[in-house]
This record gives structure tokens, C-alpha cells and sequence, in this order.
């Protein structure tokens, strides 16, 4: 399906002339009028469904309709027909510019929730008009939304892609190495790091593939590739499991699809495939 247009606003309209789309949460899982398309709350504001917002923030325009966030508390009991989604689940069944906004929707309500008072004086916060921020009218003090860096890193080795699982994961599924970017650190040190730490492997020839914001619960993955350049591999144990190599056309079990690292992983199986014949 194609994506849709997304331009992020912070200031809400004064009145609306239409309908809004909401985005509206009971802790994780999305609010949706049918479960079987998705289909997100389409009106003025929630009331007119007799449901009330804990707190809402004003997202901006998908497509030209204006956007919201909201909390409900997880206890209100739902309009007939409507359901709670998994947000991993919605993402496979909307557009990349819905799935990405609904991700949005979740950080920013967490956010806002955990900064209603200003950390260095405890003064009560006010969100600014201009950007995406809270500040502190006592102190000064601002606020801007969480958002955590990670790498993913994809080592490769002739036509052999380096995979591991995690003991937490489904039986026999495995990705790439992936870890959270340390303060000082550049994003190629934190690969070094990270695959030294994880799997005993040294690596060269480091090449960006893409990015991907991910709401469990505030990441922003930043996926490479990278050649492998000498270690034995050892799973650390602790975060990994099991570790192993396997070749681009005998892949085990692999993350859902809306997930960059499954994107990658087929992505560069397939080049490899192509490029590099069997022995």
C-alpha cells in the first residue's frame, strides 16, 4: 500500500472543520474501530464516542486530516465494536507513514506523562507552542522527547550472514547484533563494541543501510553492514544465546517483516545470493 504524507505540527487548530484522526492508547495497545483493517477513531473529539482522554497531544496532518494522541485509562470500558491492538501487529497492517506516526503517537504520550514536572525544581511544565518540548516556567528548564539510539549491524562473510538469537526469543529465530549507542560514543564505535562484546568478532568495511524509529519503547535503529574481520564467535552468554553463520540462501527463522532487521538481513542475503556463487 502506498504511504501516506505526514507533516509534524505542534500547534492545534482552533476549531475543527473536520473530522481528526486519533491515535488513542490503553497503556501499549492502539484504540481501533475495526480490528480487522486497523481502522483508526475518525471524529471531533472522543466524547462524541463517550470515551474520555486521560491527556492528548496534537500530532499534526496525515494526508491533510489533522492527528492526535491520547491516553485512555486502561480500565474505561470501550464503545461497542471498537478493540485494543498490539502496535507490532498494526504495523503489519497499515501503511509505513501510519505505522511510524501510531509509533510517534506512543513515545510522545510517554513522555508527556513522565515530564509533567520540571526534574530540576519540580515546578509544574508547559508544553512550548513552537517545538516539540516542555518547559519549565520557574527555572527554564527544557524538555524534549526521549529518543535512544541503537545500532544493528549485519556481518557478513563471503556469501555467510552472522546471526544470533537472544534465549527470550521464539525457538530457532534469529537476527543481526543490535545495542544501544553509550554516551561519547560515534555510531561505528558502538558497533565495534557491540559485536566484540556480543559474539567475540571484529569487523571492517562498515556500510549504512537505513534507519528505523522503534516505540519499545523510545529507539531509533540504525542498521549497517559489515565484513568480517577476524574473531572466533563466542555468544556472550548473557545477551546472546546462540551465534552462528549461515548462508545467504539457508536462513533460520527471522523477525516479523515490519521490522528493519529482517529487511536487512533478507536484503543483503539476496545481493549475496546473486553476487556470490556456491561452492
Amino acid at each position: 500500500m502506498p504511504d501516506l504524507i505526514y507533516t509534524p505540527l505542534y500547534t492545534p487548530p482552533e476549531r475543527l472543520d473536520q473530522p481528526a484522526l486519533w491515535f488513542a492508547f490503553q497503556r501499549s495497545s492502539i484504540l481501533v474501530i475495526d480490528p480487522a483493517s486497523a481502522a483508526l477513531p475518525c471524529c471531533g473529539h472522543l466524547s462524541e464516542h463517550g470515551v474520555e482522554a486521560v491527556r492528548s497531544t496534537y500530532l499534526g496532518l496525515l494526508d491533510g486530516q489533522h492527528c492526535y494522541a491520547a491516553e485512555i485509562d486502561e480500565q474505561h470500558p470501550l464503545p461497542e465494536g471498537w478493540a485494543k491492538l498490539g502496535l507490532r501487529d498494526m504495523f503489519a497492517m497499515v501503511d509505513g507513514t501510519t505505522a511510524a506516526l501510531s509509533g510517534r503517537a506512543l513515545q510522545l504520550l510517554d513522555w508527556e506523562r513522565n515530564h509533567q514536572f520540571c526534574s530540576r525544581c519540580g515546578t509544574p511544565t508547559r508544553a512550548r507552542s513552537d517545538e516539540r518540548a516542555r518547559a519549565c516556567p520557574a527555572c527554564r528548564f527544557t524538555t524534549y522527547p526521549l529518543v535512544s539510539p541503537a545500532v544493528m549491524v549485519l556481518v557478513t562473510r563471503g556469501r555467510e550472514l552472522l546471526l544470533a538469537r537472544k534465549s527470550e526469543w521464539a525457538p530457532g529465530r534469529y537476527s543481526a547484533i543490535a545495542g544501544f549507542v553509550e554516551p561519547g560514543e560515534m555510531l561505528e564505535d558502538t558497533v565495534a563494541r557491540e559485536t566484540m562484546e556480543e559474539v567475540g568478532v571484529k569487523v571492517g568495511e562498515l556500510r549504512y543501510f537505513g534507519s528505523q524509529p522503534w516505540p519499545f519503547p523510545h529507539s531509533l535503529m540504525v542498521a549497517f553492514t559489515a565484513e568480517y574481520a577476524g574473531g572466533e564467535v563466542r555468544p556472550d552468554g548473557v545477551e546472546i544465546e546462540e551465534a552462528s553463520w549461515f548462508d545467504a540462501e539457508a536462513l533460520p527463522n527471522l523477525p516479523a517483516s515490519v521490522s528493519i532487521s529482517r529487511r536487512l538481513i533478507t536484503t543483503v542475503a539476496a545481493d549475496l545470493a546473486r553476487r556470490i556463487p556456491r561452492r
